[in-house]
């Protein structure tokens, strides 16, 4: 089942270039932001200086770098249902919920896999580019933020396996997840009043403290309710339940 599955999601066009993307948009984007902080470093208020956080410029690029491997899922997903595939699949194996797991099993297993390097190589390229104003990935702070965006890098991914699974149609599926991952923490995350809800929302909210991209408890515009690993149990909690309405929708409707 699982070797049936690998070679489903190999033989998607699409899945190296979003794989690839990944890893392109993160890297990039990192060192493009670490050396835009380290240029600006100096000209940063004392308060500033004092309080900067070399670990943002590693893991904000990740809030774009995501981006590619939603759509990987939802590609992986979707695929079979555009091209109708999804009823010879139900035929050669008629547990849903073996099918099912199978598909988010490996699925999941890819983004792991290349979540890995790509934290790994954006915290290096990122902290290279800021120069001394840079950090090593054994100083205090770094090994649970890096473990955290390998966590959450995976997460969303499955995250997104559900949702894909629940709309079985990618363009309204990427139409959803793209925007709700975009625009809740770069833009109504932003606004106070809204944060109440929005920081408990299932994207990089959730994500933002465990990776330094958030300020400190208690900020009135950037702080959450909750610390590093609540952000993580939080984004779980949206994993889990999207997985299980997926699952549900695939026991229960036609295919």
């Amino acid at each position: 089942m699982l070797t049936a599955e690998w070679t489903k999601i190999r033989s998607v066009r699409s899945t190296a270039w979003t794989l690839l993307l990944t890893v392109l948009f993160s890297v990039g984007l990192g060192y493009v932001v670490g050396l835009a902080l380290s240029s600006d470093f100096g000209h940063m208020p004392a308060g500033q200086q004092r309080h900067f956080d070399p670990l943002f410029a590693s893991f904000y690029s990740l809030t774009f770098g995501q981006l590619p491997l939603v759509a990987f899922a939802v590609l992986v997903v979707g695929s079979e249902y555009t091209s109708g595939t999804i009823r010879v699949s139900m035929v050669a194996v008629p547990r849903r919920g073996l099918f099912y797991g199978g598909k988010v099993l490996v699925g999941t297993f890819m983004a792991l896999a290349i979540s890995l390097p790509t934290v790994i190589a954006t915290f290096f390229t990122a902290q290279a580019a800021l120069g001394p104003h840079g950090t090593s990935l054994t100083a205090g702070g770094a090994p649970q933020a890096a473990v955290g965006a390998c966590l959450y890098l995976t997460l969303i991914c499955a995250f997104s396996f559900g949702i894909a699974t629940i709309l079985r149609r990618p363009a309204v599926t990427l139409g959803i997840l793209l925007p709700l991952l975009f625009l809740g923490s770069q833009g109504l995350g932003n606004v106070p009043k809204l944060k109440t809800v929005t920081q408990y929302l299932p994207d990089d909210e959730a994500g933002m403290v465990i990776m330094h991209i958030a300020g400190q408890p208690g900020s009135p515009r950037f702080g959450r309710d909750y610390g590093p690993w609540g952000g993580m149990g939080i984004l779980t909690l949206w994993t889990a339940a999207a997985l299980l309405c997926g699952y549900l929708a695939l026991r229960y409707r036609d295919a």
